[in-house]
């Protein structure tokens, strides 16, 4: 069925494109809500029913943040106390993150997460990075790292207060709100991983890093590689997100409608991609892209020393920790990863955003966030904690 394209762009514009009809998860949770997408129930049964420490653990685990919601974890439980993380690598984004430094960073916030799991039960976690060795320049099916859990040996930290209500919050800012400086150091206090922690709240500074990320998100939408790779993404419907609940996720009774129609679908949008004009699919998940980088009133980022994979480890676990305070402040923080890809057409505007942001030489960039107060947003889809478990 046809349909002009200011039609098709008022009606999917009306929708939440990618944020979803999903309620908020929230603290009185014995059970799920009536009508709650089964997408969801791992935001509500992290911390029931299961009482081995290691699951446990990792019900709270799976609930942390990943570059394109991929959920790259996998793990292999060890005897009584100890388990091995894996990536998994056909989770990975050989066009967006061709070097495998985004997906190290999600497993980063995985492993932080886990270890709050598991300080929380009283039990430290004694984490071993990479114990054959690390990877080149793609991760590949070695272990990421070996966790013992040691009960008794762990304290409760206060920041894992926030976990379930923690969000990559994507929605614009309030621009006539600013950061005190005491919220902003109690915010950078929290990086305790090995990470450098700036931010930037002046005007000018601000204006200055928004152009390059307006710029950098345009772009990853016109190269053809990666604008495909997040459609190839793409879960339009219910039905798929509940089917396969990671990726981006589009929800919502007008996306039901346009997908019904065969207006909305990923055949249509990787049309666009080829015919190298983009149509009002593109046009429209460019906009939303868009949208709250106009609204952001400041912005925050992490470096470290080195690029190795414990180096992103390392700024993977203390950008959960920015997370998990930014929430317990009440902030929002929303990654902007877009600048920082090293795919080649990237690589000007990667330089263009260092410079920016005064990142000194020999120090790598590895995460870069926009940062404000926003309105509450509904938690992204998740595999169920016995999906990472690896059988046998």
């Amino acid at each position: 069925m046809s349909l002009d394209r200011r039609r098709f762009l008022a009606l999917i514009g009306a929708t939440a494109i990618l944020a979803a009809d999903i309620p908020a998860a929230r603290r009185a949770r014995a059970s799920s809500p009536p009508g709650t997408p089964s997408a969801l129930a791992p935001w509500f049964a992290a911390g029931t029913g299961e009482t081995e420490m290691r699951r446990r653990a990792l019900a709270w685990a799976v609930l942390a943040p990943s570059p394109h919601n991929r959920q790259p974890w996998s793990v292999a439980l060890e005897g009584d106390d100890a388990l091995t993380l894996y990536c998994r690598v056909d989770r990975r984004l050989p066009h967006t993150d061709p070097y495998d430094r985004q997906i190290t960073i999600g497993l980063g916030a995985f492993l932080e997460t886990l270890v709050l799991a598991a300080g929380e039960q009283g039990a430290g976690a004694e984490v071993s990075l990479f114990p054959q060795g690390e990877p080149g320049q793609r991760l590949d099916e070695r272990p990421v790292a070996r966790v013992r859990f040691v009960p008794g040996a762990g304290r409760p930290d206060p920041l894992f207060e926030a976990v379930l209500d923690r969000r990559s919050n994507k929605a614009p800012y309030a621009m006539d709100r600013a950061i005190p400086a005491h919220t902003l150091g109690r915010l950078t206090a929290s990086a305790l991983r090995g990470g450098r922690v700036a931010s930037a709240t002046d005007a000018a500074t601000v204006a200055a890093i928004r152009e390059v990320a307006l710029s950098a998100m345009r772009l990853e939408m016109e190269t053809p590689a990666t604008a495909q790779e997040s459609i190839d993404l793409l879960r339009i419907g219910r039905a798929e997100v509940d089917a396969s609940p990671d990726g981006i996720d589009l929800t919502g009774a007008m996306i039901e409608d346009l997908a019904a129609r065969g207006i909305l679908t990923r055949e249509n949008a990787g049309a666009e991609v080829a015919s190298g004009a983009p149509g009002p699919i593109l046009q429209q998940m460019t906009a939303y892209g868009l949208a709250p980088i106009e609204a952001s009133p400041s912005f925050l980022w992490v470096t470290t020393g080195g690029n190795a994979r414990s180096d992103q480890i390392a700024a993977g676990r203390d950008w959960m920790r920015l997370n998990l305070a930014a929430t317990s402040l009440g902030l929002g923080l929303h990654p902007l990863s877009q600048a920082l890809q090293e795919f080649p057409e990237m690589a000007d505007h990667a330089a263009r955003m260092r410079a920016r942001l005064d990142v000194p030489p020999g120090e790598t960039l590895q995460m870069l966030g926009r940062l404000g107060y926003g309105p509450e947003v509904p938690p992204s889809p998740r595999w169920p904690a016995a999906a990472a478990i690896r059988e046998g």
